[in-house]
């Protein structure tokens, strides 16, 4: 199987290049003229920085939890689009490219059309929320997310009464994704929510991180967000939205389908074929935790699968 298991020999929050390097390896050091143009024009600097996001609203959903640290949450990333490895994102997504960007808003819906990234960061109201993040891997963090309640982005396009499921889809562009050259999993990457799960409160349209846009290989410009399913279900770099009837074919139900179900939740009491899903490992600690059912969300979201044989719908 393609996902790689979290081993002693992988990088640890100190090994991580910081922040301030982050930024010269990518921005300034791109080539010599580069460098010699900033060097002679130091106000030409300012682009390179992350663009802050203007007007935030703290969330009520956030957890109180410690955030992982800025350089843990940017350099420690699954993102196969650039690389099976945990820094392949951060290494090769230095020209990654998210503006100009839409998204395509289609199927059952009465008003389907266009979602410009420039209108939704400007016309929704952008939040912070502090979101417990739990990988397949058996590794953790907790990430101060930006973005838009799911729900009021696909009310906008008014969903009829036969859409029962939301389908996402991945940009396909190897010359921007290098990993896209490599049948490493089927591309595009394709996820799905069931409505009731992508309208969920919890359920967000992430736009940035640490109160400014995201960085490429956090899934620039918009991802998603479900804090209470293991990570593999935030779809990144989103291009096209879908309302259908029947339940979409995920990327890893097709890659992996004895290993990786369509729901996703966290439920420890289930092992992956491989590693055990009873206790994660929070990166920046090195005492393994129990896992928590639903990511630790279950008083908000156990409703929605009430009945269902979880060990079934995995």
């Amino acid at each position: 199987m393609l996902i790689k298991k979290t081993i002693a020999s992988d990088p640890k929050s100190f090994e991580i290049t910081s922040r301030s390097t982050y930024l010269k390896r990518r921005d300034f050091l791109k080539g010599g003229a580069a460098l010699a143009g900033a060097m002679m024009f130091p106000w030409s600097l300012q682009a390179a920085l992350p663009k802050k996001i203007p007007n935030l609203v703290k969330s009520p959903f956030s957890t109180d939890e410690p955030v992982n640290k800025y350089d843990d949450v940017t350099g420690y990333n699954n993102f196969y689009e650039f690389g099976t490895g945990k820094s392949d994102p951060y290494s090769n997504s230095g020209d990654f490219k998210s503006r100009p960007w839409s998204v395509t808003v289609d199927g059952l819906c009465d008003k389907p059309g266009q979602l410009d990234i420039e209108d939704l960061m400007s016309k929704f109201q952008q939040e912070e929320r502090i979101y417990r993040m739990r990988c397949v891997e058996a590794w953790s963090m907790v990430i101060p997310w930006v973005g838009v309640q799911l729900s009021s982005i696909l009310n906008k396009f008014e969903p009829n009464s036969k859409a029962k499921y939301v389908e996402f889809t991945t940009l396909v562009d190897p010359e921007q994704f290098p990993g896209q050259k490599y049948p490493i999993i089927p591309w595009p990457y394709r996820e799905g929510l069931r409505m009731d799960e992508a309208m969920h409160p919890l359920t967000v349209m992430a736009t940035g991180i640490f109160g400014e846009e995201l960085p490429p290989q956090n899934g620039a410009p918009l991802r998603l967000v479900v804090p209470w399913k293991y990570g593999f279900k935030g779809i990144k770099s989103i291009v096209r939205i879908r309302f259908v009837e029947k339940q979409p074919v995920s990327t890893w139900m097709t890659a992996g389908p004895n290993e990786y179900g369509f729901y996703a939740n966290v439920n420890p009491e289930v092992d992956h074929p491989r590693w055990s899903q009873a206790k994660e490992r929070r990166i920046g600690e090195f005492l393994r935790r129990p896992t928590l059912p639903f990511n630790g969300y279950g008083e908000e979201v156990a409703d929605l699968y009430k009945g269902m044989d979880l060990r079934k719908f995995f």
